[in-house]
C-alpha cells in the first residue's frame, strides 16, 4: 500500500515531552519522525551509521562533535557515523531522521 504522509501533521506534539514513530525500518535503514516540546532534547550519544535529519517545523540545536548548529523549517543536516551529538528543542520542533545503515 502506498501512502501519501504530510509530514508536520503526521506526529503531535506532547507536553514535556519527546514522541517519535518510525515511518519505515528495513537491514538498510530507518526513518523516523520526531516531535519535541521547547526544551525537551535527546542527551548525548553516537551511532554506528551516518544520519540525516531535515526539520519540519520550528527550530532545534544539534551538537555535532562539540558543535553546535541550530536548524529551522526546511533545513537539513547530515551526523557522520560515530561521532557524538545531541539534540535539544530551542522552540517545539519536528524532525524527519533517516538513519543509512548500508
Amino acid at each position: 500500500m502506498v501512502e501519501i504522509i504530510t509530514l508536520k501533521n503526521h506526529i503531535e506534539y506532547s507536553p514535556g515531552s519527546v514522541v517519535s514513530r518510525t515511518l519505515k525500518e528495513s537491514k538498510t535503514g530507518t526513518i523516523t519522525l520526531f516531535a519535541f516540546d521547547a526544551g525537551q532534547g535527546l542527551s548525548e550519544h553516537s551511532a554506528p551509521f551516518d544520519a540525516v535529519v531535515q526539520v519540519i517545523d520550528g527550530e532545534g540545536l544539534f551538537v555535532i562533535g562539540g558543535e553546535e548548529h541550530i536548524l529551522k523549517t526546511g533545513e537539513l543536516i547530515i551526523m557522520p557515523a560515530s561521532v557524538p551529538h545531541s539534540v535539544k528543542a530551542v522552540k517545539k520542533f519536528k524532525m524527519l531522521l533517516t538513519m543509512l545503515r548500508a
